[in-house]
């Protein structure tokens, strides 16, 4: 029972159901999502299965030899993700309040089967499930990973595998660093010159590359049958310099910049004192809003150190208005916490010098929720030791057990749970090229950060994580993942 994140409740029986080609799957009540959970199942058991199990609607009684997915009851602490998943010989029952519930059972189940069942290819077999009985419900709403590509530029294909990866583990944020000094990686059709120009290049040189607005909604829509809401972040008013070489009229001066290949910070700035910079900002948010259904659109705000502490202040006083207009939430990073917040804003810890953390708790203060990022656990581009070929090291090395073994609520004092939305890791990319390099930085860390997300603290040991883990090395492989074997990890 290696499942990952642990759920509250795990009851073993004896026995166990085996999946078979006369298998079917069956749905209640049959409507267009839950029939879609139903088939995303099947999809996902016959690469390796070779079944084509049928998807059909639930008879009254209960049918033996099925894989039942039923919604239905209000049960409060299950929410709008919790699920119960009952496996005996006969059936496999997973029942939920919610959609998203019945998906995340589904990768449950996925892990109690053996782990060559993510293959991309026959295999031989045979399919066991054992008999058991979960309950399972998250202990923080926002689960997520947020992912660099204005440093360096990843295609939708590849987004789209991570995104897989990210709902594997139950994760259901996934924040796309979009824009940055480097880059500008989203169209914007009232902006065309952002991607064409802003977009051209990337860390080092290179072609960069962009995402046309329909690219961007074939993530949205990918990610959303995922039950992962995209969070897109257009950082301002630092890391602007990919927009201020493509507009030259956003900067004080009126000169467009140089494009930029480097991985400095804190050099560029948007004009705070321009009317233009806020029809710009209008205008982005405006068109980014329309394309993303989820309600938050993260501006940034961090290492702004070319704006002044005025500017910065009546920049981001409009910029969080902007988007509260155009009907979404503004996060910020760990930065926005010292200037006045509009109610729904919430804001990302990050940094790892404790004489910084008044911004987060002055956000508190605010009434802002918290979303817990500290470097030196959450970010997958550290290394994890002095031999790790790619990534940085200036918040420390990190490895899978400094990863796992945090709590979001006592990384700082005065801030209670109550006050925590969640926990996000990141990967940054400016040493990171290629989608191996992205594997290896994201796992086996992400499975760790996704069980201190979902799992309750109590009941939880780095060893009797790390045991669990291990079982993951397999599953991992057969997904094609090239994973870092931490020898803090006995592999399976």
């Amino acid at each position: 029972m290696n499942i990952i994140p642990k759920p509250v409740s795990v009851v073993r029986r004896d026995g166990e159901f085996v999946l078979s080609a006369s298998t079917s799957i069956r749905v209640a009540p049959a409507e267009p999502e839950i029939l879609a959970n139903g088939q995303y199942l099947a999809e996902q058991l016959q690469q390796a299965t070779g079944f084509a199990l049928p998807v059909v609607a639930a008879g009254n009684a209960p049918h033996p030899g099925a894989i039942e997915l039923t919604m239905g009851g209000d049960d409060p602490e299950l929410g709008a993700e919790g699920y119960t998943l009952t496996v005996t010989p006969e059936r496999v029952t997973l029942a939920a309040p919610r959609p998203a519930g019945l998906f995340h059972g589904v990768q449950t189940m996925r892990q109690l089967l053996p782990p060559a069942i993510e293959a991309s290819t026959a295999q031989p077999g045979p399919w066991p499930i054992p008999a058991c009985a979960i309950r399972d419900y998250p202990r923080f709403a926002w689960r997520g990973v947020m992912l660099d590509v204005a440093r360096h530029f990843f295609g939708v294909d590849v987004i789209k595998r991570f995104i897989d990866l990210l709902a594997y583990y139950k994760l259901n944020r996934f924040h796309l660093h979009l824009t940055d000094d480097q880059g500008w990686r989203i169209e914007i059709k009232s902006w065309p010159q952002l991607t064409i120009h802003g977009g051209s290049t990337q860390v080092g040189g290179g072609p960069g590359g962009y995402y046309t607005q329909e690219d961007y909604a074939a993530i949205v829509a990918y990610a959303a049958q995922r039950y992962i809401t995209i969070v897109p972040e257009i950082d301002m008013p630092g890391h602007t310099n990919a927009a201020l070489a493509s507009y030259a009229e956003l900067s004080c001066d009126g000169r467009a910049r140089d494009l930029y290949t480097g991985t400095e910070v804190g050099f560029s700035t948007l004009c705070a004192e321009k009317e233009i910079t806020y029809r710009f900002v209008d205008d982005v948010v405006r068109e980014l809003a329309a394309l993303t259904p989820g309600e938050y659109i993260h501006l940034g705000g961090d290492e702004a150190a070319a704006t002044s502490a005025a500017d910065y202040q009546r920049f981001l006083a409009q910029a969080q208005a902007i988007v509260q207009q155009h009907g979404k939430r503004a996060v910020g990073w760990q930065e926005m916490g010292r200037i006045p917040l509009l109610p729904a804003t919430v804001i990302q810890h990050w940094l790892v010098d404790p004489a910084q953390s008044e911004a987060t708790l002055h956000a508190v203060e605010q009434g802002a929720s918290i979303i817990m990022s500290p470097a030196s656990k959450t970010y997958l581009d550290m290394k994890y030791d002095a031999t790790t070929e790619w990534g940085l090291q200036w918040a420390g090395f990190v490895e899978v057990r400094d990863a796992y073994e945090w709590d979001p609520a006592a990384v700082l004092a005065g801030l209670g749970e109550e006050a925590i939305a969640g926990i996000e890791g990141a990967l940054w990319t400016e040493t990171i090229t290629r989608r191996d390099a992205i594997d290896f930085m994201t796992f086996p860390r992400l499975p760790g950060l996704a069980e201190t997300g979902w799992s309750p603290r109590a009941g939880r040991s780095w060893d009797e994580y790390r045991a669990r883990l291990a079982q993951h090395g397999p599953r991992l492989a057969a997904f094609g993942v090239n994973y870092y074997r931490s020898p803090q990890v006995p592999w399976a």
